[in-house]
């Protein structure tokens, strides 16, 4: 359908990244690749759904439109976490009532009007007289009047029909959970040996459970820390230093918190990632009804241009992508509205008030200088040469006004830095000299359609060449010789 040129030449527009789930909608490869033409940067695998074979398939096929087309693709392998769930009814549904009481406890006997058994000791653990519970996604509101290591009686507080399985949230507790199960632990090595470039993290709740997932990972892929607890929040900091990205999960996080208090945190959020640099996306609902309608609602597309606004890295598609009619107008959809806030002056005079001043290194002084002298020269690009991504995302964070074309020599790298704000990666050698450094950039600055001959380039790189973290250089280059 397109050559290796045409894709070569195709450099994305948009400079917040769009992440989509793939599932039963888009499972081959043609769906896959009509996707990524559409504007997809980023792949999210699904651990809650399907099969390994059926996730395999679909990194298969990625990879393929990767090798097809030239351009790094990510893979998101998302864990689905614990799932805490209530047991079943012996007689069907119930339907509380406001005021009525109830109990939940280990009994695995079948419940009734009364009881229903709630199978996760460690939630009884962590109870106090007057812990609210949420059962079926917050429809039901439980306050606990007394509880003990397997009961919890309580009274009903907002009633209403509940079926067996429901889930049940424990917003204002702490629970002494791993965010890996057992099947997330089978997964994740199943996801480590596919290749997957981020892993996104369920159920975080402290700083603990990032370091956690960091010993089983050993750095064959980054970590997305999944902010979808209350609890969390309280330790951001902290849990934004320890990852390599985050997510702002604000389906669960609706759910345990009031829904006026989400876009508040959402906006918290992505000025804590920004702060530290690391990349942030967010997600859930962003175009839900497109799941059924071939064009979103007008608050969806505010939604989403709220998101670029703030200045997050990646928008995420969910069931949208995964299972929705209309997978590939969604990510055209998504990309337009990118666009279309892209052009508005409010928006780059927003992205320059939230900048963070740099810190007292030489690699953020490099890379404030050099988005300076981007802007200032209006060149055609900052090219910076990265082995772990390191100086890429510190330019990123400057959100300059020009491209930021990231090279590095590791496939891993190019992958990644797919994720994050306004970055095209390449996959190049390391240069081993000036000439070849300046040639290099100028060179791929040109054919992945930046830069024409004449025109000029910043370029940040570290000396000795090839040494991680080690950018201590900065350079003008004009493009087709001279500098």
């Amino acid at each position: 359908m397109y050559d290796h040129e045409e894709y070569r030449v195709m450099r994305r527009q948009h400079l917040t990244k769009i992440v989509a789930t793939l599932g039963p909608s888009t499972s081959g490869h043609d769906e896959i690749e009509a996707l990524f033409m559409a504007g997809a940067d980023v792949f999210r695998l699904n651990f809650s759904h399907g099969t390994h074979e059926e996730h395999k398939a679909r990194y298969d096929a990625i990879r393929a439109i990767e090798n097809k087309t030239g351009r790094p693709i990510a893979v998101m392998m998302d864990l689905q976490g614990p799932k805490l769930r209530i047991g079943t009814f012996g007689d069907g549904p119930i339907t509380l009532a406001a005021g009525d009481k109830f109990r939940l406890d280990l009994d695995e006997t079948k419940g009734d009007q009364s009881r229903v058994t709630l199978p996760h000791p460690e939630i009884f653990q962590a109870l106090s007289t007057n812990a609210t519970l949420l059962l079926d996604d917050g429809r039901i509101l439980l306050r606990v009047a007394e509880c003990g290591a397997d009961y919890a009686d309580c009274v009903v507080e907002i009633g209403g029909p509940l079926s067996e399985r429901k889930g049940v949230n424990v917003p204002d507790v702490l629970l002494p959970l791993s965010p890996l199960t057992p099947k997330d632990k089978a997964d994740l090595a199943f996801g480590l040996e596919l290749g997957a470039d981020w892993v996104a993290l369920s159920f975080v709740q402290r700083p603990e459970d990032v370091a956690e997932a960091q010993a089983l990972i050993e750095g064959r892929a980054s970590i997305i820390a999944k902010l979808e607890k209350p609890a969390a929040i309280e330790k951001l900091d902290e849990i934004v230093a320890l990852s390599d990205a985050v997510m702002v999960a604000r389906g669960d996080l609706g759910v345990e918190m009031p829904p006026e208090d989400v876009p508040v945190l959402q906006r918290e959020i992505v000025r804590a990632c920004r702060k530290q640099g690391r990349p942030v996306v967010v997600a859930t609902q962003m175009l839900d009804s497109m799941i059924e309608r071939p064009v979103p609602t007008r608050a969806e597309a505010s939604d989403v241009a709220t998101a670029v606004y703030d200045g997050a890295d990646a928008v995420m598609l969910s069931a949208e992508t995964a299972a929705g009619a209309f997978p590939v107008e969604s990510v055209e959809m998504m990309n337009r509205i990118i666009e279309r806030v892209q052009v508005d002056p409010l928006y780059r005079q927003m992205i320059e008030t939230r900048r963070t001043e740099p810190d007292e290194t030489t690699a953020d002084a490099i890379s404030a200088a050099a988005r300076q002298i981007g802007e200032t020269l209006n060149t055609s690009g900052i090219v910076t040469y990265t082995t772990s991504g390191s100086t890429t995302l510190r330019i990123a964070r400057e959100r300059p006004m020009v491209p930021i074309i990231s090279l590095t020599p590791r496939t891993d790298t190019a992958r990644k830095m797919a994720l994050v704000w306004g970055v095209h990666s390449a996959r190049t050698p390391d240069a081993h000299d000036f000439d070849d450094m300046i040639n290099t950039a100028t060179h791929q600055a040109k054919i992945d359609g930046f830069a024409e001959p004449g025109e000029r380039v910043v370029i940040t790189a570290g000396v000795p060449f090839g040494t991680p973290g080690k950018t201590n250089l900065i350079r003008i280059a004009r493009v087709g010789g001279g500098s």
